[in-house]
């Protein structure tokens, strides 16, 4: 069992800072819709895109989230957010194999000959569990085609949570410093001890260095290593892609249990995507990722790429390996080529939340 510190946990009363921007966000809630199959998909991707094409080209849209080819600057995606993204709740739509995976995949142009042809668009794709037979069968899949599963599927959560922390990082740079949601972000990344303290300017400039993004390439490696791409215990049973402690008694107790560390398990979350945002809080709260916060920070005000494969140098305390961690991290990435999912963007086109056949 790695040694990580103790997770940090947004609180739930917090969640209005997602509601923030509700107008223009993904999460609006609106009535369910039908499950729908992944050639209808089809068709309503490309009415949208239209629909897109004809608005105000004042606005932003996914395809100006692209960052340049040969760009030495930070990220465009990690700097805005499209002003064109979806307001509906995603639509639920069953996918009853791996066949029907990836029909839907070539049906949103994401796929491996896209990618390869430079696109980086990634749709907008979120689902509720991974499945046990997925832990029983993915074995049997070739191995770089359960890799491509595994990054397809996670990428858009990566992406989305991003979303939502650039929609933070809005709010704090604009927001007056007595504003309500502004006090409340403040205490949920441990800046104010409390959701009522009108903030400082100093308090403001701790925020932007503690409230911002995380490179996907680094959040795919970490997920691959930690869930053994999507197939450890707790993974199936909850959601735990990344390997956080919870000592509140309500965690997955590991078979084998350190006692130098006391009553500790596996933090369970409802939904991989949740699983995804309390990784990112963990990393951007946590004193022991304090290097990775600054080292971001710095390359941020020099508008120099923020990349996977130089924040993972700052993950020596994530796991007792220490160097070694890191070192298998990089490789990960390497290898893997994960760097170029550092320039993904999401899509405007409407989300989608897949369902699988029941085991």
């Amino acid at each position: 069992m790695l040694n990580k510190p103790q997770t940090v946990f947004a609180l739930a009363a917090l969640s209005v800072t997602l509601i923030l921007y509700a107008a223009n966000s993904q999460f609006n809630p609106e009535s369910g819709a039908n499950p729908v199959t992944y050639n209808e998909q089809h068709n309503s991707n490309s009415e949208q895109k239209q629909t897109i094409s004809e608005k105000s080209a004042t606005r932003i849209k996914a395809q100006d989230l692209a960052t340049p080819a040969g760009s030495a600057s930070t990220q465009t995606s990690f700097t805005a957010v499209s002003d064109e993204r979806p307001t509906k709740k995603p639509k639920d739509m069953r996918v009853n194999s791996l066949d029907e995976l990836m029909a839907l995949f070539d049906s949103l142009n994401y796929n491996t000959q896209s990618w390869q042809q430079g696109n980086r668009e990634v749709p907008r794709l979120t689902f509720e569990s991974v499945s046990e037979r997925w832990q029983r069968t993915s074995n049997q899949i070739p191995v770089q085609q359960k890799k491509m599963v595994f990054f397809r599927l996670l990428a858009p959560l990566i992406l989305v949570a991003n979303e939502n922390i650039l929609l933070e990082r809005r709010l704090i740079a604009e927001s007056p410093l007595d504003d309500v949601l502004l006090q409340k972000i403040a205490f949920k990344y441990k800046v104010t001890k409390d959701d009522n303290t009108v903030l400082t300017e100093q308090q403001r400039r701790t925020l932007l260095e503690e409230v911002d993004i995380l490179p996907p390439s680094l959040v795919l490696a970490q997920a691959a290593e930690e869930s053994g791409w999507a197939t450890s215990r707790f993974t199936v049973e909850g959601n735990a892609f990344f390997g956080q402690w919870d000592f509140s008694g309500k965690g997955m107790i590991p078979k084998q249990q350190r006692k130098e560390l006391g009553n500790y398990g596996l933090a369970r979350f409802d939904t991989p995507l949740a699983s995804v945002e309390g990784y990112m809080l963990n990393l951007n709260t946590n004193n022991a990722y304090k290097k990775l916060r600054q080292l971001r920070a710095k390359l941020r005000a020099e508008n120099k790429p923020i990349t996977g494969m130089e924040l993972a140098g700052t993950l020596d305390k994530y796991s007792e390996r220490g160097q070694a961690y890191i070192d298998g991290i990089r490789q990960m990435i390497s290898y893997n080529k994960l760097d170029q999912v550092d320039e993904a963007y999401l899509s405007d086109a409407a989300p989608l939340h897949l369902i699988p056949r029941p085991d």
